[in-house]
């Protein structure tokens, strides 16, 4: 059994290139990157207890972030002084990351595996699923790994696309093909998760729903904000039974 699936690793390896360019291929990565950044900053210090005013707020946790990329997420959290590790089923992606992060000066652990493949010896406090499990083949068995990797009280963060009617709009028609964020393919309409499914599925391996967000592009601002509206884009984040 595995979550990899391989057309999907294909695509994204195709373009891992473009990783750090922010006109490129992931261009709505890089807007979307300050708003999450900034979600998960926020949820980490609450759960942790962590004094907001410090340099390196996270430099006691340790966090993985599945499916990496390029490492989007990886460099900024480094910098608040986690002890990261990325991994990702792609070669190219990894090759990308690790090669960025050499460039910049910055100790990050990237590993090319899946979360089934991935063996360790000390359990992460956080896991971030970031975009990525709507590009998974067997949803159930990525978050029973995620539970294996993850310890008692440790937070996991999902950000994916709601399915629905205003979904396939938006995330679909409006981002694949009339304004061509994104290459046309990127994602599959019948792959998205409700928030009600990956509750379900988030249940059954010992994780319980501590918040959900929505997440919308502001067009004027050319921003992306916070909300209560989970209806195409949302963050939930659970914590381990």
């Amino acid at each position: 059994m595995t979550t990899i699936d391989r057309k999907e690793i294909e695509k994204f390896s195709k373009l891992a290139s473009d990783w750090w360019n922010p006109d490129g291929k992931f261009k709505p990565l890089h807007l979307f990157n300050p708003a999450r950044v900034k979600f998960i900053k926020e949820k980490i210090i609450s759960h942790f207890h962590i004094a907001e005013n410090l340099d390196e707020p996270f430099k006691k946790l340790k966090i993985l972030d599945i499916g990496c990329g390029g490492g989007l997420l990886c460099e900024p959290l480094r910098r608040m002084g986690a002890n990261i590790t990325g991994i990702d089923a792609s070669h190219n992606n990894i090759k990308a990351a690790k090669l960025h992060a050499k460039e910049m000066g910055l100790d990050i652990k990237y590993i090319h595996t899946s979360p089934e493949n991935f063996n360790i010896k000390n359990k992460f406090d956080i896991i971030l699923n970031m975009e990525v499990v709507e590009h998974v083949s067997n949803i159930n068995l990525f978050i029973q790994n995620c539970s294996s990797l993850i310890e008692k009280e440790g937070i996991m963060f999902v950000a994916t696309i709601n399915r629905n009617l205003k979904s396939y709009v938006f995330a679909i028609l409006g981002a694949e093909y009339i304004l061509r964020w994104l290459p046309i393919g990127t994602h599959e309409w019948d792959k998205f998760l409700t928030p009600q499914e990956l509750e379900i599925i988030a249940k059954k391996n010992n994780f319980h729903l501590n918040d959900l967000v929505g997440m919308s592009y502001n067009l004027i601002k050319k921003e992306w904000i916070k909300n209560n509206d989970p209806s195409v884009n949302y963050i939930a984040t659970f914590l381990k039974n």
